[in-house]
């Protein structure tokens, strides 16, 4: 990767994102926690949620991942709160769809994924980058699946 590459991947707004994570603080009585690693780099997220009626309530998680995966973490713990399943799944199809296959924006209000489409041409930062969102998609069903016990 030449110096030019890494200037044009990690660029201001992905570095500032990485800088101001929300929702850093875990959760005390989470219904679910979902720790994910990406195991080429070894970025780790960990997510904790409350939900209520299928809707996220509460979000904490612990970023521990190269500037990429803290930006996506920025960008959804900005937007987690209030969402669905279904709008978490559309929102982590579209984004491994536009990092694989240079597909469309994730929806709004995901669409802030948008400024890690130059990470499509680096596939070994794809995992760090998807983790925070398939963290808390698992963290999801588990919190389901603890409901219906």
């Amino acid at each position: 990767m030449s110096e030019t590459d890494l200037i044009k991947l990690y660029s201001e707004r992905i570095l500032a994102l990485a800088a101001d994570i929300p929702h850093l603080d875990r959760l005390p009585e989470p219904d679910a926690t979902v720790k994910r690693r990406a195991p080429l780099c070894g970025s780790t997220v960990t997510v904790d949620i409350n939900m209520r009626d299928g809707v996220i309530t509460d979000y904490g998680q612990d970023v521990k991942a190269c500037a990429l995966g803290q930006a996506a973490a920025s960008i959804v713990g900005a937007n987690i709160i209030g969402r669905t399943r279904d709008e978490v799944e559309t929102a982590r199809n579209a984004l491994r769809d536009m990092l694989k296959h240079d597909g469309p924006t994730p929806p709004a209000p995901f669409d802030g994924l948008e400024v890690l489409r130059p990470a499509r041409d680096y596939k070994n930062r794809h995992a760090s980058i998807m983790l925070a969102i398939e963290a808390t998609l698992e963290a999801m069903d588990k919190a389901a699946q603890s409901d219906c016990a």
